[in-house]
């Protein structure tokens, strides 16, 4: 394989710097933010200014945005990256800032992976943009509601980014190929097949792309095509979607866990497997899967909350990749089995009242006797034990005077038909249907 050696031997930004659009109307993608209604062009129409943060999937163009908010409004902006910069990093912004606001000049602070700045880092930034000293553009791959302090986070409008549809890919992929010093120069191209392979490979993600495209191009013969092979040596490996420090991350979850609630073992294996490939903890899954055992199952078959804790202490035990077998039977079985919440809403009504109405005195016949001055002020008196009576049982009420009131409703699937029957014979009037 001849390789083409000029992607190399200059000295250039990569593609996807090369290419990158300089204004809105030369932006691809995120139609709901840019279109002429839409609140990214009012904001430049109106050349209005305010601390905005970006939430979104890599490449999707989140700092091509902030660029463009920034050349339009004539602001000087300074990037940094939380991953590499610090408090000292930030003083220095906020202090050309407070010179800008002296001059009347804007001034944008562009912070790259926001959600990476510890709390101490954010509070350094916090008051600089209550003063209106600098405006702050985030970006963040994560939900700002779990990593943005909150002081912080009212002060920003958030804006979602969706990824990049395939349509959307195309588009950029071609105005590479017409535009770029590199690309649009030469026989260099590739078939429609190849193409969509590409595409396809980027999971949304425009840079990633064109990441791919320029190192494939690079590897290409004399003849400029850039075939199947040249892209998969060029990927490398498989396109990993699943990102398990990201909001994927709780998406992929909640879809497992959605999957089993709905008795679906096939759909449920298929998102188990996902997060495994992804790297994704197996002691988090099966934490997962124990709440729900209990939540969604309950007493229908009392045994998955069994299953479920002895499955996570052997998935703690035997660790990847033999626990994903072990978290395949725990998902399969709970999956399959009859489903019930009454537990789970039984609690939360239980609370709710407690909440609403306060916490009763406990009545005396209810409590312990442990010292003869409690049982001198009729603590424990009255009380009959059940197990003294026939069937181990007698009609007595344990609630606080006038609190009676029915909380768990037992379903009639799997064991909690048997329950519900039980209850009925014990507590006709509660459980009279």
């Amino acid at each position: 394989m001849s390789a083409t050696p000029s992607l190399f031997n200059q000295h250039l930004p990569p593609l996807a710097d090369r290419v990158r659009p300089q204004s809105l109307s030369g932006f691809i993608g995120q139609s709901h933010l840019i279109d002429p209604d839409k609140i990214l062009s009012k904001l430049l129409e109106k050349e209005q200014l305010f601390s905005l943060l970006f939430w979104g999937p890599p490449g999707t163009g989140k700092t091509t945005l902030a660029r463009i908010i920034a050349n339009n409004l004539k602001a000087e902006m300074h990037e940094l990256s939380a991953v590499s910069s610090g408090v000292k990093d930030l003083r220095n912004v906020i202090k050309k800032g407070k010179a800008n606001r002296d001059l009347g000049r804007p001034t944008i602070l562009f912070i790259d992976e926001i959600h990476r700045f510890s709390k101490s880092q954010q509070d350094a930034l916090l008051h600089a943009v209550e003063e209106g000293v600098v405006t702050l553009i985030g970006a963040t791959t994560e939900n700002p509601s779990f990593e943005v302090i909150s002081p912080l986070l009212s002060r920003c409008r958030v804006l979602t980014l969706k990824p990049l549809g395939e349509n959307q890919l195309a588009l950029v992929l071609d105005r590479a190929f017409k535009k770029d010093i590199i690309l649009s120069k030469g026989k260099m191209h590739l078939d429609d097949d190849i193409k969509l392979k590409l595409i396809q490979s980027a999971g949304g993600d425009a840079r990633k792309m064109l990441n791919t495209i320029e190192l494939a191009a690079s590897l290409v013969e004399n003849d400029g095509k850039i075939s199947s092979d040249i892209l998969d040596e060029a990927l490398q490996s498989k396109t990993q979607l699943y990102d398990k420090t990201g909001d994927y991350h709780y998406d992929a979850i909640s879809a497992f866990i959605k999957s089993v609630r709905g008795s679906d073992p096939d759909a449920s294996v298929y998102w188990l497997a996902l997060m495994l490939e992804g790297g994704e903890k197996p002691e988090f899954i099966a934490r997962r899967l124990i709440i729900l055992a209990s939540e969604d199952i309950g007493n229908a078959d009392p045994q998955g909350l069994t299953i479920a804790t002895s499955g996570f202490q052997a998935v703690h035990m035997i660790g990847m990749p033999e626990a994903s077998i072990i978290l395949s039977q725990i998902t399969t079985y709970l999956a399959s089995a009859p489903k019930s919440n009454a537990s789970y809403m039984a609690i939360n009504s239980a609370m709710k009242k407690i909440a609403s109405e306060g916490s009763p005195s406990v009545p005396l016949n209810l409590r312990n006797a442990p010292t003869g001055l409690m049982k001198s002020l009729d603590y424990g008196k009255d009380y009959q034990y059940p197990h003294n009576h026939p069937d181990h049982f007698v009609d007595a009420d344990y609630f606080p005077e006038g609190k009676s009131e029915t909380f768990y409703h037992p379903t009639e699937l799997g064991y909690e038909e048997y329950i519900r029957g039980r209850l009925k014979k014990l507590w006709p009037k509660r459980y009279s249907d």
